[in-house]
């Protein structure tokens, strides 16, 4: 999880390998799925990999599928390639899918095109796709991207109900909070493209151990704070990646920041909590630490006032 820009779709788009290049580029690190290092596979291995063993729902399904082909041939199209299937047992397992994900009359709807679905029944037809050939690896960026709110509840809980029955692992690129709480086991947190904390699901909502974690969980409404209890931000704005700074990309913004920041922190597990990892030099459990960074905060806010009621004033006697 993460804000938009973090990194989370290019992280998904280079495990698939489907960044371009150029103007993309690998530069380091490794890929392991299955015993593999997916960067060093040749592309006609990658190619049975791709949409068999690993599968893949887009953020935008109208963008995805193609409009002059039937919902059934997008379907049967990756059950003859992968699955070596028949044309006619291709088609059938294409209705059988249809149904298993909520689509009415799948066998009059496999024959209709994308743009006689809505946008639910769309992402429902893209979640068909991606498990068309019980895939390992699951990869939904953004699935619920411009749904209505009830419809992504239904899109999630289909999600998560098909993925048990099939035994195939999710991993569900998402920046709403509320969604991660609800359906993951682990969560990787990542900003300006670098994983800063990472760990069970339960232990960092309850203990997060970066201050950019701590200002993504507290920037949340919640429901038993007071009704005018003003809501938590988090000050300045993303780094430039076009021209990414040097150590920590959120120092800036921090008010835990020291002067090792400059250096980027390596990923590293807490004391005695190995499963539960953080990329800070800072520990936010510190009261002495937390003080200090109270008052900054402070001096923060109280400069930002300053400035808005100076520009007010200007304002003013202009007019």
């Amino acid at each position: 999880m993460g804000e938009s820009g973090c990194g989370k779709s290019v992280t998904a788009l280079s495990i698939m390998r489907l960044v371009a290049q150029p103007p993309g580029e690998y530069v380091g690190g490794e890929i392991y799925f299955a015993g593999q290092d997916l960067l060093d596979v040749p592309e006609k291995t990658m190619r049975s990999i791709r949409g068999g063993q690993i599968g893949m729902i887009f953020q935008d399904p109208m963008a995805c599928l193609n409009p002059t082909m039937t919902i059934g041939k997008q379907i049967a199209e990756g059950l003859q390639i992968h699955l070596k299937l028949r044309a006619g047992e291709a088609r059938q397992r294409a209705i059988a899918l249809l149904e298993q994900v909520g689509i009415p009359a799948p066998q009059q709807r496999v024959d209709a095109f994308p743009h006689q679905f809505s946008g639910g029944m769309r992402q429902r037809v893209m979640i068909a796709m991606a498990l068309a050939c019980n895939p390992r690896l699951l990869i939904a960026d953004e699935p619920t991207t411009a749904l209505d709110v009830t419809v992504q509840a239904q899109i999630l809980e289909l999600i998560g109900s098909v993925c048990k029955e099939l035994g195939t692992s999710l991993i569900l690129i998402t920046h709403d909070l509320g969604v991660v709480a609800g359906i993951a086991d682990r969560v990787i947190v990542m900003y300006a493209g670098k994983v800063i904390e990472e760990g069970p699901t339960d232990e960092l909502f309850a203990n997060p151990r970066h201050p950019y974690t701590q200002g993504l969980l507290s920037s949340v409404p919640r429901l038993d704070e007071a009704r005018q209890q003003e809501l938590s931000t988090i000050e300045g704005a993303p780094p430039d990646l076009l021209h990414p700074p040097s150590g920590c990309p959120f120092m800036p913004r921090c008010a835990f920041a020291r002067a090792a920041c400059h250096s980027m922190p390596p990923l590293e597990a807490l004391t005695n909590q190995p499963a539960h990892r953080k990329a800070c030099w800072a520990d936010v459990t510190d009261p002495r630490q937390q003080a200090t960074a109270e008052r900054r905060q402070q001096a923060r806010r109280q400069a930002l006032q300053a400035a808005f009621q100076t520009a007010g004033e200007k304002v003013a006697q202009g007019s």
